[in-house]
């Protein structure tokens, strides 16, 4: 495999529930459109919060109850869901911003051969962003490209802010 393509937090609570966006449904259709492209593997990650997490430092800085286990929010949008049906995918749960078992998973997989790692979804700002930088990290070799017209941040300017720091870090962003 020499690509994996990376969707992050895809899910229904940042597309349409508790912290959805017109920004962030304007992307479903070019991130299906990207899904059905891929040929290799793609990992969706979700963010994870469990009954406490208005007491975390998260949920103190961002009052807003969402992705919480087992609910709806939580879930992949269906129509990416729908997209990879064929396709080889694996679901990381994650309970920060950024995820070390990606980090883990994208350095293993380099080891077999991985050359690119393609990374779409929310928000550019934090997740996104989060999740590029630790890939870049675990494995500084891997080419991590970010598609920004299948990325969607918490408003523009900070969507355009996370890509240029991005770029900053040797990071490819394509799309703009």
């Amino acid at each position: 495999m020499e690509k994996l393509l990376v969707v992050v937090d895809m899910q229904n609570d940042f597309i349409d529930g508790a912290l959805g966006s017109e920004e962030a449904k304007r992307i479903v259709p070019a991130v299906v459109d990207k899904i059905k492209k891929h040929e290799g593997e793609i990992v969706f990650t979700l963010d994870t919060h469990k009954e406490d997490y208005l007491d975390t430092q998260e949920g103190r800085n961002l009052p807003v109850v969402h992705c919480k286990e087992g609910t709806h929010g939580h879930k992949v949008h269906k129509d990416l869901l729908d997209a990879a049906k064929d396709k080889k995918y694996t679901e990381i749960v994650k309970y920060t911003f950024g995820s070390t078992a990606l980090g883990e998973k994208v350095a293993r997989m380099f080891e077999e051969g991985l050359r690119e790692v393609e990374i779409v979804g929310l928000v550019t700002d934090i997740c996104v962003l989060s999740n590029t930088l630790l890939i870049k990290a675990f494995c500084p070799e891997v080419l991590v490209t970010v598609d920004a017209s299948c990325c969607a941040g918490s408003n523009r300017e900070v969507h355009e802010n996370a890509l240029k720091a991005m770029k900053q870090c040797q990071i490819n962003v394509i799309n703009e």
